[in-house]
């Protein structure tokens, strides 16, 4: 696909992750999970506000009475952005000292879908889980090492979630707002194309998935077929999020983490921020309904 990819912040993000368009703050937000940092950036003046937590924040999510639920190693935390300050919502895997929260995404009902990882990247101990609106945690699936990049299709009927390390991105039917069912390949990332992290949904129910060590992002059909490629000028690209008003802006995370000393230096962009204009929009996100428990 011929799109130009362009810079939009310069951020020089250890490991920038997670990006979600907040409309009611016309900003994108993400994280910088091994610098322990929430950034917000206002495409529209170019400011960034950037907060430092205590801990590595894996992703966050607005929620719909404001704030946001942010996932960290300890479990999720909401997070009141006018005082800085962290406040746990609800602990998670405490029995797994080696797994921390990876990434998150909020379904069409406004319930909280995540996972969790082995955090050096070696056992399958992590595990998909949905927060419902009285903040309880089900475990819906499990055998993960690195779970990644959870979306919906448009219609919700359609779950979509990867295992970084095996390189492995997965489709779900979902029947109802809880259940899951009929766990299949939707597709496999070829060796030494990279791996896939997060993900992303358009209008017409095609799959955006950045891949780290993969220099691009690429589009799949609903149906698991390649249809282009977007190339990224770093290594480690770790997400994208559609955003503004028309949601056309497709913004993309990126890392420095893994690079040696002369990968850093012949990729001077890496963990900055970039965007490009896509082919249709993307799905309008959405934010989390809890209860205050």
């Amino acid at each position: 696909m011929s799109v130009q990819v362009r810079r939009v912040c310069e951020v020089g993000a250890e490991l920038g992750e997670g990006p979600v368009w907040v409309g009611r703050e016309s900003a994108l937000w993400f994280v910088d999970i091994k610098g322990c940092r929430l950034h917000r950036w206002r495409p529209h003046t170019g400011e960034r506000h950037s907060w430092t937590v205590d801990a590595p924040p894996g992703f966050l999510v607005p929620e719909s009475a404001g704030g946001f639920i942010v996932g960290m190693k300890s479990g999720l935390h909401r997070f009141d952005p006018d005082t800085g300050a962290l406040s746990l919502l609800a602990r998670v895997e405490p029995h797994l000292p080696d797994n921390r929260l990876n990434d998150g995404c909020v379904s069409p009902e406004g319930t909280l879908w995540f996972g969790s990882m082995h955090d050096p990247e070696r056992e399958p101990t992590g595990a998909l889980y949905r927060l419902d609106e009285q903040g309880r945690c089900t475990r819906l699936d499990e055998d993960y090492i690195v779970t990644n990049g959870p979306a919906f299709s448009p219609d919700g009927r359609v779950f979509y979630h990867c295992d970084s390390a095996r390189r492995m991105i997965y489709a779900f039917d979902r029947p109802d707002a809880r259940t899951l069912t009929r766990k299949r390949v939707f597709a496999q990332i070829e060796e030494g194309a990279g791996f896939p992290d997060g993900t992303a949904v358009d209008a017409q129910g095609c799959l955006w998935v950045a891949l780290w060590g993969g220099w691009c992002v690429r589009r799949y059909s609903p149906a698991g077929e390649l249809l282009a490629t977007v190339r990224v000028p770093c290594a480690h690209v770790t997400k994208i999020a559609f955003g503004d008003r028309d949601l056309r802006t497709a913004y993309v995370t990126t890392a420095r983490q893994g690079l040696t000393a002369a990968e850093r230096a012949g990729q001077p962009l890496a963990g900055d921020l970039f965007s490009f204009t896509a082919p249709v929009p993307g799905v309008p996100p959405m934010e989390a309904s809890v209860a205050s428990v």
